[in-house]
């Protein structure tokens, strides 16, 4: 027997939702996943979204060619391109800043 209220139910609702959408800040597990198997975060975030980079680019304005060297390490982007990614991809900018400053 529990006390849960309908509130705690709305609440954890939420939250399930808010995790798999990865808007509360948190990688999704599918994306901790690709990068304990060795891709990169954009990469891995990508695939997350079920997005080709042919797709991406199309978003973006950005080449396929640079999406792919980004996603390999081979090129940085500057702060507005990554921000440009993590808005057609829906997921939180600081995720690819803070990937991009540590790497």
């Amino acid at each position: 027997m529990t006390n849960a209220t309908p509130n705690d139910a709305a609440i954890y609702d939420a939250r399930k939702a808010a995790l798999a959408s990865g808007r509360d800040g948190i990688l999704p597990a599918e994306v901790c996943a690709r990068l304990l198997r060795g891709d990169r975060l954009l990469k891995a975030l990508r695939k997350w979204r079920g997005v080709t980079q042919t797709e991406l680019a199309e978003k973006t304005g950005l080449a396929q060619g640079y999406l792919s060297d980004l996603e390999s390490g081979r090129r940085t982007g500057a702060r507005e391109t990554l921000e440009r990614i993590a808005h057609a991809l829906e997921v939180d900018p600081a995720w690819l800043l803070e990937d991009a400053a540590s790497a």
